[in-house]
C-alpha cells in the first residue's frame, strides 16, 4: 500500500512536469474598444424575412442539431469521404455560424451551451479542428481560419450584446493561438497543424474576415501594419474590371496568386469581407445585382469569367444579400432574399422550413446557416 501510494504520486509528478512542458495556451489582452462593431442593426429585413427565419431556425435547431454540433447535411451517409464533410460529421464552420445567429437572435442560454459543445467537440489546443466525425469520434488535426474567426466574432458580438464581458479574454486568448499558428507575423494561412507545428503554404481570399481582424490589429502599430498587409493580399488578386472578382488564394512560396476556377460561395465571401469595411469595389456590386437581377449567379467561373458551373446555389444569393446589406443597398437585398425563400421547402416535407431537395431531403448546413444570417440583416 505505501509502494503504490508513492508509485501514484511519481505519476502524477511526471504528469504534471509533462503538462508544463507542453507550454501555456496562448493569451492577450483584449481590445480596450467595446466589440459594439460586430452588432448588426436589422434595418433591411421584413415580416416575411423574420417569419421565414423562425421556420428556418426551427428546422436547423430540431433536425440538424445535435448535442455536439450541427449536422453538416440531415441526410446521414453510410461511408465517409477522406477531403470533404459528409452526412452527420459536424464543421466548426457550421458551429461559428450557428452561435452568431444565437448571439445576434438573443438567445444567450442557447448560446453559452453551444459554445461549451464546441470547444468539447472541436477545441484543439486553443484553436478548433474544422471536422468532427461523432462515429468514428475522429477529430481532424487542422483548424480553418475562417472558422475560428466566426467564432471569435461570436463570441464579442454576444458580449456586445448582451454588455457584458463574459467572452471578451476568451475570445482574446482564441485569437492570440491564432497568431501562434495560423496567422503568425500577421500573415493569414489556411490552416495550422498543433501537432506537426505547421501551417498551410497559400491563403484563401475568403478567410480574410477583415472587421475581425481590424477588431483586434487596430489598437497597435504592429497590428495596423499586419492589417494593411492583409489588405494589399486580398486587392492584389482581383482579377480585373471586366469580371470583378479576385483569384481564390495567395501562395507564399512563389507569392503568386492561383488560377483556379473559382467556386462562387468563396468568391462572394471575399466581397462581404471586403462590404463589411468599406472596401468593396462599385464593380464588383455591379456586377453581382447583374447576376442576381437576371437570376444567372452561378456556382463556379474561371478567372476570365467564363461559367464552369451552371448549378445555382440558395447559399449564394444569401451572400449577395450580405454583400448588399453591408453596402446599405436595400433594392438589391431585397431581390437576393426573395431568391433565398425560393429555396426554402414548405408543405409537409421532412425538412420543411429548411433550405434543400424536397424530394432526396438533401438539406445542407452551409445553405440553411448563411440563409438564417442573412434574414437577420
Amino acid at each position: 500500500m505505501y509502494k503504490q501510494h508513492w508509485w501514484v504520486l511519481i505519476v502524477g509528478i511526471v504528469a504534471l512536469l509533462l503538462s508544463g512542458c507542453q507550454g501555456k495556451s496562448a493569451t492577450m489582452t483584449p481590445p480596450t474598444t467595446a466589440p459594439t462593431t460586430f452588432i448588426q442593426s436589422p434595418t433591411l429585413h421584413t415580416a416575411t424575412d423574420q417569419r421565414n427565419q423562425r421556420r428556418l431556425a426551427r428546422f436547423i435547431k430540431t433536425k440538424m442539431q445535435s448535442k455536439q454540433g450541427i449536422y453538416t447535411n440531415y441526410v446521414d451517409t453510410r461511408t465517409r469521404q477522406r477531403g470533404v464533410a459528409t452526412g452527420h460529421e459536424l464543421l466548426s464552420e457550421s458551429a461559428g455560424m450557428w452561435l452568431q445567429y444565437l448571439a445576434q437572435s438573443h438567445q444567450d442560454a442557447a448560446f453559452r451551451t453551444f459554445y461549451r459543445a464546441t470547444v468539447k467537440t472541436f477545441g484543439d489546443h486553443g484553436q478548433f479542428s474544422y471536422r468532427y466525425d461523432p462515429r468514428s469520434h475522429q477529430r481532424f488535426a487542422v483548424n480553418a481560419t475562417l472558422d475560428d474567426l466566426r467564432i471569435i466574432r461570436a463570441l464579442n458580438l454576444y458580449d456586445a450584446q448582451t454588455h457584458t464581458q463574459r467572452y471578451r479574454q476568451v475570445a482574446a486568448n482564441h485569437f492570440a493561438t491564432l497568431k501562434t499558428g495560423a496567422l503568425k507575423d500577421g500573415k493569414l494561412y489556411d490552416y495550422y497543424d498543433p501537432q506537426s507545428k505547421r501551417t498551410a503554404k497559400t491563403s484563401s481570399l475568403a478567410y480574410f474576415d477583415f472587421k475581425t481582424l481590424r477588431y483586434y490589429e487596430q489598437g497597435t502599430r504592429a497590428g495596423r501594419r499586419a492589417y494593411n498587409e492583409q489588405l494589399k493580399v486580398v486587392r492584389g488578386g482581383y482579377l480585373g474590371n471586366v469580371f470583378p472578382l479576385y483569384a481564390t488564394s495567395f501562395s507564399w512560396d512563389t507569392l503568386t496568386y492561383s488560377p483556379k476556377d473559382l467556386n462562387t460561395s468563396e468568391a462572394l465571401e471575399v466581397l462581404l469581407h471586403l462590404a463589411e469595411v468599406g472596401q468593396l469595389k462599385a464593380t464588383s456590386r455591379t456586377w453581382l445585382a447583374q447576376q442576381v437581377k437576371a437570376k444567372k449567379l452561378y456556382n463556379g467561373y474561371s478567372t476570365a469569367g467564363s461559367i464552369t458551373n451552371r448549378g445555382q446555389s440558395t447559399a449564394n444569393y444569401a451572400l449577395a444579400a450580405m454583400i448588399f446589406a453591408a453596402a446599405k443597398d436595400q433594392a438589391n437585398y431585397r431581390i437576393a432574399m426573395q431568391l433565398v425563400w425560393a429555396g426554402q421547402v414548405t408543405g409537409r416535407s421532412p425538412i420543411s422550413g429548411g433550405i434543400g431537395d424536397a424530394k432526396s431531403h438533401q438539406s445542407y448546413s452551409y445553405s440553411n446557416l448563411t440563409a438564417l444570417n442573412a434574414a437577420s440583416d
